[in-house]
């Protein structure tokens, strides 16, 4: 939770603005010495306003915030390094979103491991009009991980479920 901080000292403070004929006067000091202690807190996250909007040096309750710029749901139960590279990554990832390229950096991103991915579908091309369709008819999309399923599965169903097509029925597998 953000608030004041007590005794932080403003960096700019406000009764050394004041025109030279309140420099002197003891009561305009003093107001602007409350006033300094209200908005030091202020002044100081503007002038590090820098730090707070990179994923990697952003204080960790932001990083929920950042990452909804992003369009990224974080998982509460995911370690904080993996959750800075997601975020990090995201804005790169959104072209991708939806692929499977997409699909095995997000994985890995968050896992440190490159997903098997089997889908239903496919591309071709034929001068034959009569010519197998390549894939099959029913749309799956299968995701396919080495990992312990009690300590992956909260992690990456929130995440997967925002980069996979939202009309593409899907499901996570995990191999010992």
């Amino acid at each position: 939770m953000r608030g004041t901080v007590p005794g932080l000292a403003s960096p700019h403070p406000l009764g050394e603005t004041l025109p030279s004929l309140y420099g002197g006067d003891s009561l305009a000091q003093r107001l602007c010495q409350g006033l300094d202690e209200v908005l030091a807190p202020v002044v100081v996250t503007l002038d590090c306003l820098p730090a707070y909007l990179d994923p990697a040096t952003t204080p960790g309750d932001l990083l929920d915030w950042l990452a909804g710029w992003v369009a990224v749901t974080l998982p509460t139960t995911m370690p904080d390094r993996p959750r800075r590279r997601l975020v990090a990554a995201a804005a790169s990832l959104s072209a991708w979103r939806g692929t499977v390229r997409g699909l095995e950096a997000v994985v890995e991103l968050a896992t440190g491991q490159v997903p098997e991915i089997r889908e239903s579908g496919g591309t071709t091309w034929s001068p034959d009009p009569h010519a197998p369709l390549p894939g099959s008819p029913d749309a799956l999309l299968i995701i396919s991980l080495r990992a312990d399923p009690r300590l992956m599965e909260s992690r990456l169903v929130p995440l997967i479920s925002g980069f996979v097509p939202a009309h593409l029925p899907w499901r996570l597998e995990f191999r010992p």
